[in-house]
């Protein structure tokens, strides 16, 4: 089949057969196919059960009080749409690369640069702003543990006092090195460490029902009303965001069209079982008013409510575990998309080189590790670290649209897994999923939309400087 239906100018689209026939094709060398449903799964979980569950829901409790319940439900369900279509899209186009890929087979390559570009940003300060929590998380476990920490000079960011993050560069270099070595290494290694943060959750809903768990606690329900619990519903999305990163293991499936849309939901759903019943024994085992604010909210219901005293290690633990296997898994999503982008010639296409010996591309990885590493250890993060909410609702917004767009342009494609109610004549899942996105966009401050504008003109310069004359797609037209 051509390149694409719509095959001129800064919109050509790459069909999705030849995405696909590219990849067998590519020069750099193909990426190992060694995960299952269950690997792809626990990367999933992996990403999204992070500190978010141990921190935000003390955040959650002073906007919404006990009805954060129904916050975590409600965030849930604004995930789910764009969940689906992300399944849809893995199952119908298994190439590396996520929304980026899915932006090239249906809006263009201009749009698909935009969105590589943003990706980049997304996954990059986040990962970095990870690192900076995996050191404060350390310091927190050595205090309450051993009653020591490390000094403030190489163990805080920049804006909190120090002058070299060593703990966030330590663990940036021992994530670069488990990538390098392999995918099954990573997805092995990746799967202890989700079943260690699932083991101590599942510890703390156990022991909070069995021995604090009061209905008295849970009035008043909604004190600040309806209100209330959409705001926290607002921040509490983001404790969901990393399933997506699910995606761009398409080309190292097994089998990526069965396999792929289950890890998708799959992930989504156990996040959302786990949350919601880590937040109904929270809020049933101490009074709002004790929870509200807390930096350590699950801690402190084990400590006050249930009186286990050394429950402040425990969870420090389970967040320093929790942390680096979300690291693990925003990481390789990271070079994977960079990976597709530089085989398309959209990046320099050395950098995509795969290593024989592994199967990882190697040099990506490690190239990305030292700039992350410099990010965390000197870069001031809290500010820019917003970035990434506005940057995660733009990939959830191009992937709902993409569905919408294929589902016009290639109607007859093969789609292993479709979004419920797909026979409508109106793709029901994906508007609504656009239009719940669209809203959460509009509640982020102003400086986080002229941020994203600077990012995203410095991206249309490169690619119009570099990108656009030398992309294989636009080359092959040329010839």
């Amino acid at each position: 089949m051509g390149a694409s239906r719509r095959s001129s100018g800064l919109f050509a689209v790459k069909d999705h057969e030849r995405l696909v026939a590219d990849t067998k094709a590519s020069e750099e060398g193909g990426l190992k196919r060694a995960v299952g449903a269950l690997d792809l799964t626990a990367l999933g979980v992996g990403a999204v059960i992070g500190t978010g569950i141990f921190v935000i829901i003390g955040e959650g409790i002073g906007m919404a009080g006990p009805s954060v319940v129904l916050s975590f439900i409600l965030a849930a369900v604004t995930c789910v749409f764009s969940a689906l279509c992300y399944a849809e899209l893995a199952s119908s186009i298994p190439v590396s690369g996520s929304a980026y890929t899915y932006a090239y087979a249906t809006l263009g390559e201009l749009v698909a640069w935009i969105i590589g570009w943003d990706l980049i940003l997304e996954y990059g300060v986040s990962v970095a702003g990870v690192a900076v929590a995996w050191g404060g998380n350390l310091n927190a476990f050595l205090d309450s543990t051993f009653g020591f920490a490390l000094p403030e000079a190489i163990a805080n960011p920049p804006e909190e006092g120090g002058k070299f993050n060593l703990p966030a560069v330590a663990i940036v270099a021992a994530v670069a090195f488990l990538l390098v070595r392999g995918v099954r290494e990573t997805a092995k290694a990746n799967f202890i460490m989700v079943f260690i943060k699932l083991a101590i959750l599942a510890f703390f809903i156990i022991v909070a029902f069995a021995t604090a768990f009061s209905t008295d606690n849970l009035s008043p329900f909604a004190p600040s009303g309806f209100d209330g619990m959409v705001n926290a519903a607002a921040l509490i999305f983001f404790a969901y965001i990393g399933f997506d990163a699910v995606s761009t293991g398409a080309e190292e499936a097994r089998e990526p069209k069965r396999d792929l849309p289950i890890a998708i939901i799959g992930s989504l759903a156990l996040c959302t079982v786990v949350y919601i019943l880590v937040s109904i024994a929270a809020v049933g085992s101490l009074p709002a008013d004790q929870l509200k604010g807390s930096e350590a909210p699950l801690a402190k219901v084990l400590d006050e409510g249930a009186g286990i005293t050394w429950a402040a290690s425990l969870l420090a633990f389970g967040a320093l575990i929790a942390i680096t296997s979300v690291m693990i898994t925003i990481l390789y999503g990271q070079t994977r998309i960079l990976f597709a982008m530089a085989r398309d010639g959209l990046m320099p296409r050395g950098i995509a080189r795969v290593s024989p010996r592994t199967g990882t591309p190697a040099r990506l990885t490690i190239g990305l590790a030292f700039f992350i590493g410099a990010l965390a250890a000197f870069v001031p993060l809290k500010e820019i670290t917003e970035l990434v909410n506005i940057g995660t609702l733009f990939a959830f917004l191009l992937v709902n649209i993409g569905v919408v767009v294929l589902r016009v342009t290639h109607p007859d494609m093969e789609r292993p897994f479709k979004v419920p109610l797909a026979n409508l004549p109106v793709p029901l899942f994906p508007i609504i999923g656009s239009i719940l996105i669209v809203y959460l966009m509009t509640r982020l401050p102003g400086t986080t939309w002229w941020r994203f504008g600077i990012w995203l003109a410095l991206g249309f310069a490169i690619y119009f400087f570099y990108g656009r004359n030398h992309s294989l797609l636009q080359r092959a037209k040329r010839s």
